[in-house]
């Protein structure tokens, strides 16, 4: 039986998941988190073989916790739920230790396939992404500029254009405010951009919002 942790925030997409994995005779739910907080709090309480990780969780989001999870003693896989249909964040949560990546609109019986492959130690890409991200992330000179952010910018970045000031983000990650406005410079300076409207902007365009 393959033990598969649900972490979203979405209650009824939650619901949803849960009664689809019930339906599988090799899969069973063994818990739920609907932030980061309680998943880290669940993986250390409950045994599973893979984490159903929404990317976009608030407090510590879904990339944030990818290496939490890795760090942990015994890691389960994990299997990144997402919204967007991005090459460039399948690429970037792939490359930090999740073991697929699949998005919300995808078939349900994908969703299954995905689990049951992670949990055998194999790699899942959602199909259509898995043709752009040869020739998206493959063609580094094509490469947007919010590839080249590091991890932590990045989470910078997200919460800035989602409205939350440097005060919350330096709470929110446990850091202080200067570290996330030094954050902040860097990641304007890398995009090239020059106000928290043309971060919402860029989002906008590269569908990262």
């Amino acid at each position: 039986m393959i033990r598969v942790l649900v972490a979203e925030d979405h209650t009824i997409v939650r619901e949803g998941i849960k009664q689809l994995i019930g339906l599988a005779k090799d899969l069973c739910v063994a818990g739920e988190a609907g932030n980061g907080e309680q998943l880290m709090d669940a993986l250390r309480q409950t045994p599973c073989e893979v984490v159903l990780l929404d990317i976009s969780m608030p407090g510590v989001n879904g990339l944030e916790a990818i290496p939490r999870i890795r760090a942990l003693s015994n890691p389960p896989a994990v299997l990144v739920l997402s919204m967007h249909d991005e090459a460039q964040m399948a690429a970037r949560a792939l490359k930090i230790g999740a073991a697929g990546y699949a998005t919300k609109d995808s078939d349900p019986a994908l969703l299954l396939t995905a689990i049951r492959k992670v949990a055998s130690g194999g790699r899942y890409i959602d199909p259509d992404l898995a043709d752009r991200m040869v020739f998206e992330v493959g063609l580094t000179d094509a490469r947007p500029a919010h590839t080249l952010l590091s991890e932590r910018e990045f989470s910078v970045f997200e919460r800035l254009v989602r409205g939350e000031g440097v005060n919350e983000i330096a709470q929110q990650l446990a850091v202080s405010s200067k570290t996330v406005s030094t954050h902040k410079a860097r990641l304007m300076q890398k995009l090239g951009l020059h106000s928290v409207a043309d971060l919402v902007k860029y989002a906008v365009e590269h569908k990262l919002l």
